[in-house]
């Protein structure tokens, strides 16, 4: 779970934008004409950043966004969608493969991540805002499992497993099946979203929840993440368990012992994520 102190650390991506602010990285997807929509490239480009991100230390949240005014319409028609009819079996299992690897990818970075998600969140578009750990939306945004709309199940990239988990089982079954668009409403209602904020602030809103997080205690958020996806498949008792190894973990990091000293002295702690 270490990661190592990487302060040069500047991928340069082809297809999504990133940048740094502060401790902070921002990954933009960015076609908007097309509403910003997922090529083989840019899925494969996006797993390996997040895999890059298991060993960054200084990088200590993540927001993931969309270029003008929608978050990601899924996979492109013409880029993805075409193609795949055309591919053998093995070929088919390959690319659906690397697919789930992005959000393998995205669940096992350390850092939280945070979706600025506005406009149209669809498809693998909503997968990626299903992945990440805070989903913050507009009240226009409209997120669809479209899946069995193009003819396909709704068990992709881990939705069958994770949305349930989110929205619950019912609410996850009616959108899997139909591939109707949840409103942003509904989505706060259900627990999709974890609120809403007017287009022209989302960004802002998104970056400065993301910047709290990066000012606490980095390696006890690593520990939580890690924690809340472990425990799924645990019972109880070994999960109580669990917990209590990765606490004694945790009080052993000298921002453990920073946070006493600073309420000794009746000040704030200043984390440094070690």
């Amino acid at each position: 779970m270490k990661a190592v102190s990487s302060p040069h650390f500047d991928p340069q991506p082809k297809h999504f934008l990133w940048r740094r602010e502060g401790r902070v990285g921002l990954i933009t997807l960015n076609r908007p004409e097309r509403k910003n929509p997922l090529t083989f490239d840019s899925y494969t480009e996006l797993r390996d950043l997040f895999r890059a991100l298991r060993d960054v230390a200084d990088i200590r949240a993540v927001v993931l966004t969309g270029a003008g005014g929608n978050f990601c319409s899924g996979g492109d028609v013409h880029e993805i969608i075409g193609p795949l009819t055309r591919m053998n079996p093995q070929q088919l299992l390959d690319f659906t493969h690397m697919t789930g690897d992005l959000v393998k990818a995205m669940r096992h970075c350390p850092q939280p991540l945070v979706a600025a998600v506005d406009g149209v969140c669809a498809g693998a578009g909503a997968i990626l805002a299903m992945a990440s750990d805070f989903r913050l939306g507009t009240p226009r945004t409209k997120t669809s499992f479209l899946f069995t709309r193009v003819g396909l199940a709704g068990c992709d990239m881990g939705a069958c497993a994770l949305l349930p988990r989110i929205i619950g089982q019912g609410r996850a079954a009616e959108l899997l099946y139909t591939g109707r668009s949840m409103s942003a409403e509904e989505a706060v209602a259900w627990g999709f979203f974890n609120r809403l904020h007017a287009p022209e602030t989302l960004l802002a809103e998104s970056l400065q929840l993301a910047a709290e997080i990066a000012a606490g205690p980095t390696f006890a958020h690593a520990m939580t993440k890690k924690m809340l996806h472990a425990e799924w498949d645990m019972a109880v008792d070994a999960a109580i368990d669990a917990e209590a190894d990765a606490q004694a973990i945790c009080m052993q990091t000298e921002d453990f012992h920073r946070a006493y000293r600073a309420f000794a002295a009746k000040q704030k702690p200043q984390f440094q994520g070690n």
